[in-house]
């Protein structure tokens, strides 16, 4: 029998694994990293303000820190949404050839034994 994997993984996720999985998917959407664009803007007046060192800090730790790594994070997440669809087609096809193999060899069957059976008739001749 060919097992789902992605049903099993989802069935075993302990409730703390839930808890992250569910706080991954809302960080790693477009909406948070827009949200998170307009948290670090409204700094960027203080950190110009400040000159040149706390630009630089403003852009290490709170722009590319809080927008970019959330964008990553819905790079990854399309990323992984492709290879679980494929995973889940790839469940499909082999679900389906299982049964069509499975048909093959009951055909076979039938036609060794009718082969069988000319086989005897002829001996008994």
């Amino acid at each position: 029998m060919v097992r789902n994997i992605n049903k099993e993984h989802k069935e075993n996720l302990s409730p703390l694994d839930k808890a992250a999985v569910f706080i991954t998917s809302i960080v790693g959407t477009m909406w948070c990293a827009i949200a998170f664009t307009i948290l670090a803007l409204i700094s960027l007046p203080q950190a110009i303000a400040g000159g040149t060192a706390t630009i630089v800090s403003w852009t290490a730790q709170t722009f590319l820190q809080l927008v970019l790594l959330s964008i990553i994070m819905v790079g990854q997440n399309l990323q992984s949404r492709h290879s679980e669809l494929r995973a889940d087609a790839d469940y499909e096809t082999n679900v389906e050839s299982e049964k069509k193999i499975e048909d093959i060899i009951k055909r076979l069957d039938v036609i060794e034994n009718q082969k069988l059976d000319k086989i005897l008739e002829l001996l008994d001749k």
